[in-house]
């Protein structure tokens, strides 16, 4: 992975592809996985690949992706752990949102716990609750900011008229939306993240759909140059912007590597932009 592929937030520097560890659960986000030392492998085999940024979320598992991160990791160097909160979890598959502060609160002292940290390196919120007052919400943000809970906050599926009231009441350091080829609905906080020098983690970052499929448009492009659709997606992405933080999630050693091994392939303007088309 080149160290020239690198972002900073809050003072800390990461390379731009990370990893993201909600597949590492069972199924439906829910409890422990199927292979729990395959989980740990993935993770610690990550790190030799020379990731140095992990995103989590309180609510994978819940609670089991921080957990297998402290016992893969710990103590974590130069690793960059970030992590949500946000989201109550009721059942596999289930996502329920709560802002309210006191909760935001607690779930922040249990992060810190179960990562075994004194300082969370980015603390996000995973959704902006609509029954609690935004202010609130941002409002506990700072507070967390101000007593040095966490180093780092950000905020993950907000609009930019959502980003720029935040950034009103405390530093917003990067945002997580949808975002991959085949899906640019966000591509108006992408451009006001990259003007404002504000790091996009985008989340789903592999195409999919029609255009993604064994033989489709995206395919031509990969196969010519030995690589696959999700090393193109990936690829991509990190060509589109300086400050574009993709964190790809797997399960498997073997998905994993092929995903770290995007960080190396340069596409030349012509594939970028024919790429970029096909997207649009």
């Amino acid at each position: 992975m080149s160290n020239s592929s690198t972002f900073t937030y809050a003072g800390q520097t990461v390379r731009r592809l990370g990893f993201g560890a909600m597949r590492i659960t069972g199924e439906g986000v829910w409890g422990y996985p199927t292979d729990r030392g395959e989980a740990i492998r993935v993770l610690q085999r990550a790190v030799e690949l020379g990731v140095d940024f992990i995103d989590t979320a309180d609510s994978y598992g819940p609670f089991v992706s921080e957990e297998l991160i402290f016992e893969a990791l710990h103590p974590f160097g130069q690793v960059k752990v970030a992590t949500k909160a946000g989201l109550l979890r009721t059942g596999p598959g289930v996502w329920v949102p709560c802002g309210r502060p006191d909760y935001l609160r607690q779930e922040c002292e249990l992060s810190l716990r179960r990562l075994g940290q004194d300082s969370i390196d980015l603390f996000q919120l995973h959704r902006i609750d609509a029954t609690v007052p935004a202010d609130e919400q941002f409002g506990l943000l700072k507070a967390l900011l101000d007593e040095g809970k966490v180093r780092a906050v950000g905020l993950s599926e907000v609009s930019v008229d959502e980003i720029v009231a935040a950034r009103k009441i405390v530093p917003i350091s990067t945002v997580q939306n949808l975002y991959n080829v085949t899906n640019r609905q966000s591509e108006d906080v992408l451009n006001y993240c990259e003007s404002e020098g504000i790091g996009f983690i985008p989340w789903f970052p592999v195409a999919s759909g029609d255009l993604a499929r064994p033989g489709g448009a995206l395919d031509g492009l990969a196969a010519p140059l030995g690589i696959t659709v999700a090393q193109l997606s990936l690829a991509w992405l990190l060509a589109r912007s300086p400050v574009m933080m993709p964190i790809p999630g797997t399960s498997k050693v073997a998905h994993l590597e092929e995903n770290c091994a995007a960080s190396s392939i340069e596409l030349d303007e012509a594939t970028f932009k024919a790429v970029d088309a096909l997207g649009r």
